[in-house]
């Protein structure tokens, strides 16, 4: 099936679609709750499910209202939990320039609900929620999808433009494709610093760490696929302390909230840099690895660093969850550890060499634990599949989800480069045009993984085998 007819096969009938919200609206009526709904809808801002560790499902609600929703769980309603109440930190050092930056401010309400195993339905107001399968069939997978506005790089991407900022067409495509499951693997803020006044294609954007930025970075160009499927959120550099870890911390991470942890205080930036992993599964033969390595840097780290320490003690918790029999694990963190960074004009630079001199203190020369068959990152803007004819998991990057890209690698790719000591590229399969990437499982219990452009076009099918991945095409990956 192409992906023309796959959009359309996918995609739910306009008719039927209005039947239901019909339907609902009348059983709604009927139990007397419209009134209610109409009361909570003008409040909420976002609304969608996260899944965390142990598989647990939360209702995540961002409201202008001072008090929580209540959740509708089958046929009772529940009170939601406070997650922040709404505040404005203090200005902290950033990224950026003191002069360049200014106090975080959340006029919001995050409220929580974790779901219980036996739900059958949940919504908020008229908004019905997904829940998570116990099987999914198909995950979209996307990363590094808000828009730039950095005066350091002097890189102000065009917001308001479709084509120089296609995230929310991204979305929408990835929306219709009915995923049963969402994977972001992190950077969902970007808009970092005021847009100057003479250039159009910002001016009046958004900035800074607040609400009002992550409204536009996110939590408004996302939420058909919000409303699709629940999430699996990883985090990136851009959500590290220093950065848009306040809102990180707020909205999106799968912890009990905790002030130690807020990033507010920049005294405790060593606690809230850094999270335990965990996995969710995605059926009883795949589980996924989350991963937070948002504050890893470049360069190899020294064994006495407290980071080398912290992520040491991270990557042998990784091992121990890998380890569980019969499961195939998909290792997901935001930096690329065997893929490549492209640089213009200059041969491609290797992996996070931070992440890889950990690594191998604990997995000397596989990197990963044997249970690890897929790794999966973002942090470089463009797609990499990449299979290795030496014992590494085959590793995508799929970074291209509305930042502005990055430049292409030469095609033919350097045969002699590599992304670490030991690690041999088979083919590699790669493209610097915005998109995405979905996984849809196989009927012998692997997955497809299928690169596609902003609209849907299909680009790439790779069909895994144990670590191994073998692509429909290799090299450059021109869209159409």
């Amino acid at each position: 099936m192409d992906a023309t007819k796959q959009l359309r096969h996918n995609t739910v009938s306009p008719a039927l679609t209005l039947a239901s919200a019909l339907g609902m609206s009348l059983l709604v009526a009927a139990c007397g709750g419209s009134d209610s709904n109409r009361s909570v809808d003008a409040g909420v801002k976002a609304a969608w499910v996260v899944v965390g560790s142990n598989n647990q499902a939360t209702v995540r609600v961002i409201t202008s209202d001072a008090s929580c929703p209540q959740v509708l769980d089958g046929a009772d309603y529940n009170a939601m939990t406070l997650r922040a109440a709404a505040a404005t930190a203090a200005q902290r050092p950033t990224a950026s320039a003191a002069a360049d930056s200014k106090p975080s401010a959340f006029p919001v309400t995050a409220c929580e609900y974790k779901v219980p195993a036996n739900s059958s339905s949940i919504s908020v107001g008229s908004r019905s929620l997904p829940l998570p399968k116990k099987a999914p069939q198909r995950v979209v997978v996307l990363a590094d999808t808000g828009c730039r506005l950095k005066k350091a790089d002097n890189a102000w991407q065009a917001c308001a433009d479709g084509d120089a900022w296609p995230f929310p067409e991204i979305a929408s495509t990835a929306a219709a494709m009915q995923p049963d499951l969402v994977l972001h693997i992190g950077d969902y803020h970007y808009r970092e610093n005021a847009c100057p006044a003479d250039i159009g294609g910002c001016k009046g954007s958004p900035w800074g760490y607040g609400w009002d930025a992550w409204q536009a970075d996110l939590f408004q160009p996302a939420a058909p696929l919000m409303a699709a499927a629940p999430w699996i959120m990883v985090r990136g550099n851009h959500e590290e302390c220093a950065r848009a870890g306040q809102g990180w911390f707020r909205f999106l991470d799968t912890q009990p909230f905790d002030a130690k942890r807020s990033c507010d205080d920049p005294a405790n930036d060593g606690l809230g840099n850094f999270s335990d992993p965990y996995a969710v599964a995605v059926g009883a033969d795949t589980q996924v690895i989350v991963f937070d390595s948002s504050k890893a840097g470049r360069a190899a780290l020294p064994i006495s660093d407290p980071q080398f320490v912290k992520y040491q003690a991270q990557f042998q918790t990784v091992n121990r969850l890998a380890a569980q029999a019969g499961v195939n694990s998909i290792f997901t963190n935001h930096h690329p550890i065997l893929g490549f960074a492209p640089l213009a004009g200059a041969a491609p630079a290797p992996g996070n060499q931070a992440l890889q001199s950990v690594m191998q203190s604990v997995n000397p020369t596989a990197f990963y634990p044997a249970g690890v068959k897929t790794a999966i990152h973002g942090h470089v803007h463009d797609f990499q599949a990449i299979n290795f004819s030496s014992n590494h998991p085959a590793t995508f990057v799929s970074g291209n989800g509305g930042d502005n890209l990055d430049v292409n690698f030469a095609d033919p790719f350097p045969s002699s480069i590599s992304p670490a000591p030991g690690v041999i590229v088979d083919k590699i399969a790669h493209t610097s045009s915005f998109g995405f990437m979905v996984m849809d499982r196989q009927s012998n219990g692997t997955w497809a993984y299928k690169a596609y452009t902003r609209k849907g076009q299909l680009l790439t099918t790779c069909q895994q085998n144990g670590n191994n991945i073998s692509c429909d095409k290799t090299g450059y990956l021109a869209p159409n």
